[in-house]
């Protein structure tokens, strides 16, 4: 396992605000793979895990030239028409393939899938022709090469068929099994905690009062998790005190490669998240010009790292999927990504002023998209409603109906 340094995510000297792009551009910059590798998994036990090292092909594929329909095979091009071939004895099928040779100006029944048999390259289907008494009957022009699948057309052997750094999905799963690849090496899966506080936040199931909160954001954070594939490490709840909250980072320090903390870290009398990490660890105060969000704080604490994201439901989810993700995926042995945005006419009214990103609740409804109905970052049923985020940059921006925005569906995070 590869150690971050302590102070990786120190800023420069004098830097206050910090836009959103040059945020990402230096989180990318500070973080390495700090998981192990574990060989030879086999491919039953390969979805969503993050390939360690290239894969090269062993074998061709098709490994064999074949036909891709039911029809009959001899050699082309057929450039004069009609003509009419002899039908050598016998057939070339997926599972058995015809092992003579076809003599030129001969033909022979061949089905979906078969080897090409010798003396053949081209394949006229079963409709086109007509067989009477052995002999087959055409009537239009081919190609040599109809219908004929080459050997090695979709992957050479030896080729590079999956490169190191990406999650493996069924459709990859499907590649390494059809050139005969049995097990791989991938990176052992990200432990992530999840450790939410606070003295007005209650577990759900707790006894509250009429000032006390249902916890929201470690339910959502521990989802997003399990959702990107990573191993869930449930830190619990840590009320603010100071004992507690040390309690709790230092089982993360030791379970976890990564912990995501939401509330506690701004500068306030009871924000003992970040008084823990200053007293015990290194701790950087973020301020990104971003809305919602802001305060981001990005620690080391004995040994590992430690996100510290907003307390409000909406900014934690915001930080969680633009800041959280691409620095998890990197730490598990992934590629840092941009999620993809597309332009979107939009369907909504909005007068923006300059200076922060923002990022709005959003999803897109018959060609155009709608935004929720409030900005406000206590409003859970914004993020259930949404498919994604309107992503504005921090310049001033008047919306109108039919303006194009930015928008990035949640799948572009990964999920």
């Amino acid at each position: 396992m590869n150690q971050l340094r302590n102070d990786c995510f120190a800023l420069p000297p004098g830097v206050n605000w910090t836009p959103v792009e040059e945020a990402l551009e230096r989180l990318h910059s500070r973080l390495h793979p700090v998981v192990g590798v574990d060989r030879a998994i086999p491919l039953s036990q390969l979805n969503g895990r993050i390939l360690a090292s290239d894969v090269y092909a062993p074998r061709a594929h098709p490994p064999s030239s074949n036909s891709a329909v039911d029809g009959y095979a001899f050699a082309g091009p057929l450039t004069q028409v009609p003509c009419t071939m002899p039908l050598v004895d016998g057939r070339s099928a997926a599972g058995e393939p015809y092992t003579g040779h076809v003599p030129e100006g001969h033909a022979i029944r061949i089905l979906t899938g078969a080897v090409m048999p010798a003396g053949t390259d081209t394949v006229v289907l079963e409709e086109d022709c007509e067989v009477v008494d052995d002999q087959l009957h055409l009537n239009g022009t081919l190609k040599a090469g109809a219908n004929r699948r080459m050997a090695g057309e979709d992957i050479q052997a030896r080729d590079r068929i999956l490169t190191a750094g990406i999650r493996l999905t069924p459709t990859q799963i499907s590649v390494l099994a059809s050139v005969g690849v049995e097990a791989v090496d991938v990176y052992q899966r990200l432990r992530v905690g999840v450790l939410s506080t606070g003295d007005e936040v209650k577990p759900v199931g707790s006894p509250v009062t009429g000032w006390q909160i249902y916890d929201a954001n470690r339910p959502m954070l521990s989802a997003l998790v399990t959702q990107l594939g990573y191993e869930l490490v449930d830190l619990g709840h840590a009320l603010d005190r100071a004992e507690e909250v040390k309690a709790a980072l230092e089982r993360g320090a030791d379970q976890c490669d990564l912990i995501l903390t939401s509330g506690g870290v701004s500068a306030g009398d009871e924000d003992h998240v970040s008084k823990t990490l200053k007293a015990h660890g290194e701790i950087t105060n973020w301020r990104i010009a971003i809305k919602p969000g802001r305060p981001l704080a990005l620690a080391m604490f004995k040994g590992t790292p430690v996100v510290g994201l907003p307390g409000n439901p909406v900014a934690a989810w915001v930080c969680a999927l633009r800041f959280g993700a691409p620095a998890m995926a990197l730490l598990a042995g992934g590629a840092w990504f941009e999620p993809q945005g597309y332009l979107v006419p939009a369907n909504f009214s909005k007068n923006k002023k300059p200076g922060r990103s923002e990022m709005l609740r959003a999803r897109v409804r018959d060609g155009k998209v709608e935004v929720f109905g409030s900005e406000g970052s206590g409003r859970v049923t914004g993020l259930a409603w949404s498919e994604g985020l309107v992503d504005l940059d921090e310049g001033a921006r008047q919306i109108e109906p039919g303006t194009p925005v930015r928008f990035m569906p949640y799948g572009s995070f990964g999920l």
